[in-house]
């Protein structure tokens, strides 16, 4: 079980990281893949918030929740 659980962290992890840093180079270079962009940061956020509830990381899923809102907002501003 607890390997299990450290294997699923693990690609919430990763994979949250890695979607996290092509969201950010995307914002960064102004060319026209907002909405791209802030779909990663929201898969990225559900990832993370999924590992903190795994974790019981509760402060770190308050602000994966934040991330997340700000995703939907650029989604529906860029849609």
């Amino acid at each position: 079980m607890i390997v299990k659980r450290r294997q699923l962290t693990s690609v919430f992890e990763i994979g949250g990281s890695t979607l996290g840093i092509f969201y950010a180079f995307l914002i960064a270079s102004n060319t026209g893949y907002e909405l791209a962009s802030f779909t990663m940061l929201l898969l990225s956020a559900c990832l993370f918030a999924g590992w903190a509830i795994i974790d019981h990381r509760w402060s770190f899923l308050l602000l994966q929740l934040f991330y997340a809102a700000t995703a939907m907002i650029g989604l529906v501003r860029f849609a």
